[in-house]
């Protein structure tokens, strides 16, 4: 089957899920392989090709068998890297189980828990050997309270195999929402906002900047989107002559008020005397 719809899932409900929804899309049967089963530990689809397009949305820190296990070193998925995920926090250990898949001219689109892009330790192991094999493609930070389940302002990590340049594209979509209800969402124009400066791949002033690789290694292989690319300011200027001027003014109106109430004072104590 070259061509189709796979994936794995471990919950038996969202598996089931996932069946029904290729139904619902008229993919028909022979069209998809969905397997019940852990990712990481007893991954489907060995004998599979790879795959051009892959997207997932793996629970965020959950925890795994990690160095626990003296196995999982050795597993062609995350032996590249040269380390294994935390035990506590499995989130590259998905992101590496992807990128073992990813065909040469294919991309891959995973929703990460912002953590990953800045924590030390075995993680950030984890993203030199990304960045140092120029697998990053662009990260894109996205608004909070998007996702069912989770208020945090999650992040989207694109890979890539063959990148037509050394560079990181980083994209500030944090303020790409519309309130719906009680959850934030993006519309359409915040979508293709995001679509077009994904493509283009070229700053723009508060929300998308191209970082070298070399200076991301400099900075500590840090990803995360504040880093670098700057907030816009949205604070009001305030003109510092005319504050002083509006100062000066309110000092001379006191003194002028403190002399009227010590003035009523005098009278007041002459009259009781």
């Amino acid at each position: 089957m070259r061509q189709g719809y796979f994936g794995q899932e471990i919950n038996l409900t969202t598996y089931n899920l996932c069946r029904i929804n290729m139904f619902l899309h008229d993919v028909n049967y022979e069209q998809f392989d969905i397997a019940h089963g852990d990712t990481l530990m007893d991954p489907a689809h060995w004998d599979d090709e790879p795959f051009e397009a892959i997207v997932s949305n793996p629970p965020y820190s959950i925890r795994w068998e990690g160095d626990a296990n003296p196995l999982l070193i050795n597993d062609p998925r995350y032996a590249p890297a040269g380390v294994l995920a935390p035990k506590s926090k499995a989130d590259l250990a998905f992101t590496m189980h992807m990128l073992s898949w990813l065909a040469v001219n294919g991309t891959a689109a995973i929703v990460e828990f912002p953590g990953v892009l800045y924590r030390g330790g075995a993680e950030q192991k984890i993203r030199k050997y990304l960045i140092d094999n120029n697998y990053v493609d662009a990260v894109i930070q996205l608004p909070p309270d998007l996702f069912f389940g989770t208020t945090i302002a999650t992040c989207i990590i694109v890979l890539k195999k063959s990148k037509t340049d050394s560079a990181v594209l980083f994209i500030d979509a944090s303020e790409h929402k519309d309130r719906v209800g009680n959850k934030n969402k993006l519309s359409e124009t915040h979508g293709a906002s995001i679509l077009k400066a994904f493509t283009a791949r070229e700053d723009v002033a508060h929300f998308a900047g191209l970082v070298d690789n070399e200076a991301i290694a400099e900075n500590d292989y840090n990803l995360s989107v504040s880093s670098w690319v700057e907030a816009e300011d949205t604070r009001e200027v305030v003109d510092i002559a005319e504050l002083n001027t509006r100062i000066e003014g309110i000092v001379l109106r006191q003194s002028a008020l403190r002399e009227q109430i010590d003035a009523i004072v005098v009278d007041l104590e002459g009259a009781s005397s």
